[in-house]
Formats: C-alpha cells, structure tokens, sequence
C-alpha cells in the first residue's frame, strides 16, 4: 500500500512540474523562437546563456531590481506571474535551445 501511495505522490509532483517549453511561448515574440534576437533591438540575446544567468535576470526583473536597456518595467510584467519552479523551468530549458 506505501508503494502505491509514493507512486501516486511522485506522478503527481511530475505532473506538476513547470514545462519551461511552455512557459517560453509567449517569451519569441520578442526573443525569437530559438532566442536568438535582441527583445525590440534592445536587449542582449538570451541564447547561449547559461541557466544560473536566466535565472537569476528572470527573477532581478520580477522584484524589480534589474532594468537591462530600459526593459525593467516590460520584463517585470512578463515574469510577474511566475513562481520560481516556472521561472528554473524556463531558465534550463532556453539554456538548453541549440
């Protein structure tokens, strides 16, 4: 019965589990698909950058403290909504893009 019970709890905290994929969809409209595009000419390209600095940019723009080319206050509406789990999420997986 305890395995049954940890099995059930484990799918369920997978199933829970940020899909930064997702989570990235809204992000190419600026960014491009692949991330390879300066956010309105503006911004340094986010591909090839290393997930501890996504992440850590991600979240200095959602507390505000972080306004790279003037895009502090468009980024900080963008990510306002993310938890941490969904902003490593997106983090790993831009890392990730080829």
């Amino acid at each position: 019965m305890k395995k049954i019970a940890l099995a059930m709890l484990f799918a369920g905290v997978s199933m829970m589990a940020a899909d930064g994929k997702a989570l990235t969809a809204k992000c190419a409209a600026c960014h491009g698909a692949s991330f390879e595009k300066a956010a309105l000419g503006k911004s340094v390209i986010v591909k090839g950058q290393k997930a501890a600095a996504i992440e850590a940019s991600l979240k200095a723009y959602k507390a505000g403290t972080q306004n790279k080319a003037g895009m502090g206050a468009l980024m900080k509406g963008q990510v306002a909504t993310l938890s941490d789990a969904d902003i490593k999420a997106i983090a790993t997986y831009v890392a990730g893009v080829k």
